[in-house]
């Protein structure tokens, strides 16, 4: 398991000594119409190895019962711990309280439905970007054969399919793009990132044209303005903005305007 991430790395506290933690978090229920937008500020002690996460469950628990925040894996698999970390996307659940400033401020991700404090509804957003996308593997069959063995599959070829499904969908990508702050339809790295993880599948059966028929606007590949957010702030480092770039490039060839 990799280590968890740091952010804006901060000189240790000394040795026995822990620090004394401000997390400021924007409040915001819009459930509530008593509810508006603004930042609480909580007092914590640091803890050795505490994350994000455990910091955030420990104000729950011991100081404010009433704060939305979103986990499940706490290993940095599901994404649902994806908000913005001293103006950064990343996740909670692998940032190392030690490598901030012991000022900290959280906010929700942008973009996504808010569904209060720091809990957003990505799932929604991913869902209609994947049937926009028709994200699944479109093979010859109606139905497939359980009982016939798929065919084999070149290592080099799984291994870069393999590379583009370590997407977890934790919506930072999204989060951090200036075009999806502009443009309300625009499919982000995520969707890019699922074309081109099709456009690699042996079994799906549509050809380039059917791909791009998908993403050739300026809601999709060429909507990116390149300013490689997407690829920085990527939980998993994905190479976002390299095949977005291939894509353009190869749609550009293809005689795509």
């Amino acid at each position: 398991m990799t280590e968890p991430v740091a952010i804006l790395r901060q000189a240790p506290a000394a040795e026995g000594q822990h620090r004394k933690l401000k997390i400021g978090i924007l409040r915001y229920n819009p459930q509530e119409p008593e509810s508006v937008p603004h930042m609480q500020t909580y007092d914590l002690e640091e803890a050795d190895g505490m994350t994000l996460f455990i910091a955030l469950n420990e104000i729950r628990e011991t100081q404010d019962a009433s704060l939305h925040f979103d986990f499940v894996c706490r290993a940095g698999i599901c994404g649902s711990c994806a908000m913005v970390i001293n103006g950064r996307p990343a996740l909670a659940c692998r940032t190392l309280t030690k490598n901030l400033g012991p000022e900290i401020s959280l906010a929700p991700l942008p973009v996504f439905e808010l569904i209060a404090d720091l809990s957003v509804n990505t799932g929604k957003w991913m869902r209609a970007m994947s049937e926009r996308l028709e994200g699944w593997v479109h093979m010859k069959e109606k139905e497939v054969d359980l009982s016939r063995i798929e065919e084999r599959m070149e290592p080099e070829l799984a291994q870069q399919i393999y590379e583009l499904d370590r997407c977890i969908e934790c919506g930072c990508c999204v989060a951090g793009c200036g075009t999806a702050r502009m443009r309300e339809d625009f499919v982000g790295a995520v969707g890019l990132n699922k074309i081109a993880r099709f456009r690699l599948d042996p079994r799906d059966t549509r050809g380039d044209d059917d791909f791009y028929e998908l993403i050739g606007d300026d809601n999709g590949v060429f909507g990116c303005m390149s300013l490689l957010a997407c690829h920085d702030v990527c939980p998993k480092e994905l190479p976002l903005a390299t095949q977005i770039a291939f894509m353009r490039r190869k749609m550009v060839a293809m005689g795509w305007k």
